[in-house]
């Protein structure tokens, strides 16, 4: 009697300790691709803005975007450029000189110059901060990180991305592209 009760509470603990290593991205929807290759801008992001006609001081300056998510240009103040794409703020920042008469027809150019890092967490070999560069994927940022480690789980890694200002967490494969700013994190397999 002794012994089965025993075995059916081994049986009971094997199962809530199998239980708890299930995969924590469990009913998490896979990242969207959509829209992956339009860069937005946002907080701590240097941008380089060109507009030949004004000062040499603000012809070719780089500017760091605020936690507001505003550059401040010295003739025009305070734009917003947060969740815009480069070619959105470009144009909004022209119709800007125009209406407060600064310029009559501006050319403008943002180039980013450095975009905000990305974090590289789990199991991989060094995890960290790291430098976003252009085309990304997720394999790319684990190379970054010095590779898998031995417990690494290679088919389960999510990617923690701002979105509207809240945290979303997605499943994400190795060719999943990534964004300045997203927090990759590579799961640990259990056996």
């Amino acid at each position: 009697m002794i012994r089965r009760l025993l075995q059916f509470f081994g049986i009971l603990v094997l199962g809530a300790a199998l239980a708890g290593c299930s995969n924590s991205l469990s009913g998490v929807q896979p990242l969207s691709t959509e829209g992956a290759g339009q860069y937005r801008l946002a907080a701590g992001d240097e941008l380089r803005v060109v507009i030949p006609g004004l000062t040499t001081e603000l012809s070719n300056s780089t500017f760091m975007v605020n936690d507001r998510g505003e550059i401040t240009l010295p003739l025009a103040g305070a734009i917003p450029v947060s969740g815009r794409t480069v070619s959105q703020a470009e144009s909004e920042l022209a119709t800007l000189l125009v209406q407060r008469q600064i310029l009559v027809s501006p050319t403008v150019s943002i180039q980013p110059v450095r975009m905000r890092p990305i974090y590289i967490l789990g199991e991989v070999r060094n995890p960290g901060e790291y430098p976003y560069r252009p085309n990304m994927t997720v394999i790319n940022a684990v190379s970054l990180a010095g590779g898998y480690t031995f417990r690494a789980n290679q088919k389960k890694v999510a990617i923690i991305r701002q979105v509207n200002g809240q945290a979303v967490t997605n499943a994400a494969a190795e060719t999943t592209p990534i964004q300045p700013g997203d927090t990759v994190r590579v799961l640990e397999r259990w056996f």
